[in-house]
């Protein structure tokens, strides 16, 4: 049973995590529930993106006020980014599309998940432990369709809309998995590749424990490619 002070202390962390928050100039993280969406690009320049799109169709609203905000009532991205198409990656997506119509770009083997011709594969309860891991059979893995809408990144590596950043193919966790780096500042989008809060454990998700840890256990598929990617990207020597 909570205490009063853990009960306060988990209104705080609510409330703190819920708004927009400044990583650098150019990126704002909007948290939505377990993940992370992104706004990218120069306040100034007109051009930016949105990187994934969270995992309720409600935080579509957090990022047109967010989005409204830093760059204007009228602006609209250039793209949005996929990491990959999990559920609490996607869910906004339908509603941010319906105003904006701007194309989707993700991995080439992430496409047969985003339109509609393959579900991801179950969740494994029984691994990672934590109550998340034991409601994965709850969440989602239904594909969506966005046919006419997503598009493969390009295979020079260079991000649409984004100059100086460049995707990398992280698989492991789905089979498209990418992230993004900026190279200038070691700036890296990690995805689920690996998380900063372990993902199996509602205490740790409530509290925002910061811990490096593995892609959320339930939903990876490919354990020898998650550790090759997670090496690839630990290499690289993200500096934020």
């Amino acid at each position: 049973m909570e205490t009063m002070e853990q009960s306060r202390t988990l209104e705080r962390t609510r409330n703190r995590t819920s708004r927009a928050k400044p990583v650098t100039p150019q990126v704002t993280r909007l948290r939505d529930k377990i993940v992370n969406s992104y706004l990218v690009g120069e306040p100034s320049s007109g051009t930016w993106v949105i990187v994934d799109a969270g995992m309720t169709t409600g935080h579509a609203k957090k990022i047109f006020s967010a989005a409204a905000e830093r760059f204007g009532p009228e602006a609209v991205p250039s793209a949005i980014l996929l990491t990959h198409g999990h559920f609490d990656h996607v869910a906004a997506l339908t509603p941010l599309l319906e105003r904006w119509n701007v194309p989707v770009y993700a991995h080439e083997l992430e496409l047969p998940y985003l339109t509609g011709l393959s579900d991801y594969p179950p969740p494994d309860p029984t691994v990672g432990g934590g109550l998340f891991a034991r409601l994965s059979p709850l969440f989602s893995r239904r594909g969506i369709n966005l046919v006419g809408l997503v598009h493969p990144l390009p295979d020079d590596a260079l991000v649409p809309g984004l100059p100086g950043w460049q995707w990398i193919h992280t698989p492991g966790h789905t089979p498209g998995h990418v992230s993004f780096l900026r190279e200038r500042d070691r700036l890296l989008i990690a995805g689920d590749a690996f998380v900063t809060v372990k993902n199996e454990s509602v205490m740790s998700v409530l509290l925002q424990k910061e811990e490096v840890s593995r892609p959320p256990a339930y939903f990876t598929t490919d354990w020898q490619d998650a550790r090759r990617s997670v090496e690839i990207l630990a290499a690289l020597e993200p500096e934020i």
